[in-house]
């Protein structure tokens, strides 16, 4: 199912992209702006992020197999840090490439672009930014990284088209230096999420605990099994976009091996059902004292 939600946005990501990149190369070409050019190639590049995403999430879904028993949902992870430096790189080619325009006075040379180049800057941000909001919700809802980082990728592009909005905008009002600065400001915002893409990746793939909120749940869940005297330990590590528990409870020393096993299996299943993106929850049953 998560598969599934993630390939389907990848594929409209990429119909997407590649018709943009047309309308956006044409427009550029009329209206002589090489702003709106520049925004074109931008497009089409994120198709190869998007291909990365498609790869890390089919490959993230494969079944546990003799070599990898505990799955390989860290490829998710290897593609969320392949993508999160590609948009670091993107934002820091950006900012360098205003900053050079503005010490050099190269931007005194930018060429009036026709109005056609406005009105499809206007329909990239638009369409990127709704893209953005989809991509991202859908991230969400799937614990996704790969796709929260292709997300990010959107919103870069819809920052880089009103970049291109407002340096096409300066210069139809004289105001040339404007697309440059632009582009310096968009840099930043573009290299922030990349790198708080990258943390929060690193995070998952050095079994960083879960949060205070999903901890405390798992206690609720647990107290509300009968038969648990006292909850000794609970442990959580994340894994890619899941989660690994391990549990010590108390019950009593008097009961049977079997009702015992009971009690551990419907602590088990409760979690894997109860808590969201919980893979495997292990039980170990202590006699109370």
């Amino acid at each position: 199912m998560e598969e599934k939600e993630a390939l389907k946005v990848s594929k409209i990501t990429i119909v997407i992209n590649v018709v943009l990149s047309i309308i956006k190369l044409i427009a550029g070409i009329i209206a002589h702006s090489s702003a709106m050019i520049s925004d074109a190639i931008h497009s089409a590049s994120d198709v190869v992020s998007t291909v990365i995403v498609i790869i890390g999430v089919k490959l993230s879904n494969k079944e546990s197999d003799k070599t990898h028993p505990y799955g390989h949902e860290r490829f998710e992870c290897v593609a969320s840090i392949i993508l999160s430096t590609i948009l670091i790189i993107t934002g820091v080619g950006i900012g360098i490439t205003g900053f050079e325009k503005i010490i050099s006075g190269e931007y005194k040379n930018f060429v009036i672009p026709g109005v056609i180049a406005l009105i499809a800057a206007v329909i990239s941000i638009i369409v990127k930014e709704a893209m953005y909001w989809y991509t991202r919700s859908v991230a969400k809802k799937i614990n996704s990284g790969a796709l929260m980082a292709d997300a990010w990728h959107h919103r870069s592009d819809s920052l880089s088209s009103i970049g291109s909005f407002i340096g096409i905008l300066g210069a139809r009002f004289g105001y040339l230096i404007l697309d440059s600065i632009a582009s310096i400001v968009i840099a930043i915002f573009i290299i922030k999420a990349g790198a708080e893409i990258f943390i929060e990746t690193i995070r998952k793939m050095t079994d960083e605990a879960c949060d205070e909120k999903t901890v405390n749940k798992i206690y609720e869940v647990i107290n509300k099994q009968t038969g648990v005297m006292r909850i000794d330990e609970v442990k959580t590590r994340k894994f890619g976009n899941k989660i690994y528990v391990d549990v010590e409870i108390s019950a009593d020393g008097e009961k049977t091996l079997t009702e015992t096993h009971e009690i551990a299996e419907k602590i088990h299943k409760s979690i894997e059902e109860e808590i969201e993106f919980v893979k495997h929850c292990m039980v170990h049953v202590n006699p109370y004292n």
